[in-house]
């Protein structure tokens, strides 16, 4: 099995290709993170159980064409995630250290509206469970000091940009802060951060759902986060091929026009 740190130098090479023909023709940059905005928004919410396809999805948030069969709360939350990703897109600039606990309440806030509003933007007041989980998480009282405990270390929080993504995406879907939406919030602090890195969106992929959440489960059981670095990173390395892969091709084609 390839070491982190070696899968770790292979994205820092494919990242320094991207750093090295920025900045992007505008156009190819539209196109690319809105392709990626619903990649992300259909696997992420497709690993919560919402049943909408990729191209469904699109016509959804795109479009706002209502897809026959679907409910309406799988509506709501690929609407929701779009507007989301575009929330973190902003707060992008600022620095990790500046990103605030209102921040984070906010990008749930966008995640449940017009879904759960009576618990979007705050805190879990009673004990949840995970289904097919053992896992016990922390007595919905202690969550608010566990939330400020989580602010302080991702303030201080120095490694490499996407180990510090992926431990921040841990920490906080094992605090579980929220009744609902503890993935989703998690995934988008991840991408958060490493926007604020230089990285476009990382997508774990649906098919991917049952390694990522073993690889947490792991994680949680013994302490070993190598499982799930390798998911993150996978997710990482994955964005950063189909942006090469763009320019490749985008270069192709000016060479022929020219």
């Amino acid at each position: 099995m390839e070491s982190i740190v070696a899968a770790l130098e292979r994205i820092e090479v494919k990242k320094k290709k991207l750093d090295a023909v920025r900045p992007l023709p505008p156009e190819l940059v539209k196109n690319l993170q809105e392709w990626l905005a619903v990649e992300f928004t259909y696997t992420s919410n497709g690993i919560e159980g919402n049943t909408l396809s990729f191209s469904e999805t699109a016509l959804v948030v795109e479009k706002g064409i209502t897809i026959g069969g679907k409910t309406v709360q799988e509506h709501l939350e690929a609407i929701n995630h779009i507007q989301a990703i575009d929330f973190i897109r902003d707060l992008a600039s600022k620095k990790q250290h500046e990103i605030v606990l209102d921040d984070i309440l906010a990008v749930h806030k966008i995640i449940l509206q017009k879904i759960d509003d009576s618990n979007a933007g705050i805190f879990r007041k009673v004990m949840v469970m995970v289904v097919g989980s053992r896992t016990i998480f922390p007595n919905y009282a202690k969550v608010p000091f566990l939330m400020v405990e989580f602010m302080t270390w991702l303030h201080k929080a120095v490694d490499h940009p996407v180990v510090v993504a992926a431990l921040a995406h841990y920490k906080l879907v094992t605090i579980h802060p929220f009744v609902d939406g503890n993935g989703r919030v998690a995934r988008l602090l991840m991408n958060l951060l490493l926007l604020q890195s230089g990285y476009p969106l990382a997508i774990i992929k649906k098919e991917q759902r049952a390694q990522y959440i073993a690889a947490i489960e792991q994680a949680r059981s013994s302490d070993n986060y190598e499982a799930f670095y390798a998911v993150i990173i996978d997710a990482v390395e994955y964005s950063l091929d189909i942006y090469l892969k763009a320019i490749e091709e985008s270069e192709v084609i000016m060479r022929e026009v020219s």
